[in-house]
């Protein structure tokens, strides 16, 4: 286990995703948040093709907060049926994954 978890979502807007981004970092659920570049969505929602510019966020926590966080997302989301994944992290540089844990408990 690398020491590290992290959880990706789209947010409607950029506002958005540095709100979330901000109270998930202070609410120490995550140690970081990268709010990534825009993003085009193509999917099929109630039976039309919907097109959609989101905004991608990456939060960065430790494994044991992981559902904590995904849950709280959930809570903070504006969506209906937010996409929130949680992805395998293999293995992390030990210093980081020593931070982000440090960052966590405090």
């Amino acid at each position: 286990m690398s020491g590290v978890a992290l959880v990706y979502t789209l947010f409607g807007s950029a506002e958005r995703a540095e709100q979330v981004g901000r109270q998930m970092v202070q609410e120490r659920l995550a140690a970081c948040a990268n709010i990534l570049g825009a993003a085009t969505s193509i999917y099929e929602w109630n039976g039309v093709m919907e097109t959609a510019a989101e905004v991608p966020v990456l939060f960065k926590t430790a494994p044991s907060r992981r559902d904590a966080l995904m849950q709280r997302i959930r809570e903070l989301h504006d969506y209906d049926v937010p996409a929130i994944l949680a992805l395998p992290v293999d293995a992390a540089e030990p210093a980081y994954a020593k931070w982000i844990a440090g960052h966590i408990s405090k």
